[in-house]
């Protein structure tokens, strides 16, 4: 069954996060992931919205778990935690 990683993102260093996400794309690609939705300007309609939403679908939970767990990832995690604001999930697919 899918999994899908999703990131609810205010970006507070537009330059360094910028590193972080083109490192970020490369990576998942690695491990299977498909960037659903990558981007800024979203509409809210219901409560607030922060600057970008992300979606990334992999093969199973497992896949997603390994992905964000990895080594690769671990190392370039930091940027992204010093350039922004995030609440990340992963959940299953029907």
């Amino acid at each position: 069954m899918s999994a899908y990683i999703i990131a609810r993102i205010t970006v507070t260093e537009p330059e360094d996060y910028s590193t972080y996400a083109r490192q970020t794309v490369a990576l998942a690609e690695r491990f299977g992931g498909r960037f659903l939705v990558k981007g800024g300007a979203p509409t809210a309609l219901e409560g607030n919205s922060p600057d970008r939403h992300v979606i990334i679908e992999f093969s199973d939970r497992e896949t997603a778990l390994a992905w964000y767990n990895s080594d690769d990832y671990r190392r370039i995690l930091p940027i992204a935690l010093s350039s922004s604001n995030r609440d990340i999930v992963v959940v299953d697919g029907i």
